[in-house]
């Protein structure tokens, strides 16, 4: 096989594998995890069910990393996004507002999600985990930690305890005092991040999930 067959084929399957992740968000947004199956996730993918066995060992673990692209992706778009802002406080808001908008736009996905961290396989180790844990730990080392090591899992446990709080079925606590009281515990102003009453640039987190996976067909170029 040519390096550009291989590179070609190693792009399909990527591809493939965005695909199944961002099917898997789509159906257990609309039907909850227990009524999706991976036999619905590899049809809406277009992917033969086999070849869901050949990326992810069981659907907790494809749920899981993808819902964990959700979060990468939309954290590091809110990271990103104009104007640019190397402040480490303006930064720490908007990786709370980003994530907390997410519990609130996505709460079954994220109740799922959540649900799935208490069984039996735990907090699944992946791709998207791990880039998840890099912009967050980037995050309070650029909001002043003197030791990320200590504060960056305190980050975590407070975010996963806030997305909690939100998506608890009947008593769910609106997006409002959770984040003031994460901006307390993190001194920051109100007006920094995305307040509730402010539109994120772009629109809510579930208006086209689709850009948060990279599934177009390769160039007339690639398949050469």
């Amino acid at each position: 096989m040519s390096p550009r067959s291989a590179s070609v084929n190693e792009e399909l399957r990527r591809r493939s594998r965005e695909r199944l992740l961002q099917a898997a968000v789509e159906l257990v947004s609309e039907r909850g995890y227990e009524a999706t199956t991976l036999g619905d996730i590899a049809d809406r993918s277009g992917s033969a069910r086999g070849l869901v066995s050949y990326y992810f060992p069981g659907k907790r673990q494809l749920v899981q990393s993808a819902v964990h692209r959700l979060m990468h992706r939309t954290l590091e778009e809110a990271l990103e996004r104009e104007p640019c802002a190397e402040d480490g406080r303006e930064r720490m808001a908007r990786a709370i507002d980003a994530i907390l908008g997410l519990a609130r736009d996505q709460t079954v996905l994220m109740r799922q999600h959540m649900a799935g961290m208490l069984q039996g396989e735990g907090f699944v180790q992946c791709p998207e985990q791990r880039r998840l844990a890099e912009l967050l730990r980037d995050t309070v080392a650029r909001h002043g930690s003197r030791d990320v090591d200590t504060d960056y899992p305190l980050l975590r446990a407070l975010l996963m305890g806030s997305v909690y709080a939100m998506v608890l079925p009947n008593a769910g606590m609106p997006l409002t005092p959770v984040r003031a009281e994460l901006f307390t515990r993190y001194r920051l102003d109100w007006e920094l991040g995305v307040p509730p009453d402010a539109e994120a640039p772009g629109g809510r987190c579930d208006t086209d999930l689709s850009r948060f996976f990279a599934t177009e067909p390769p160039t007339a170029d690639q398949s050469k």
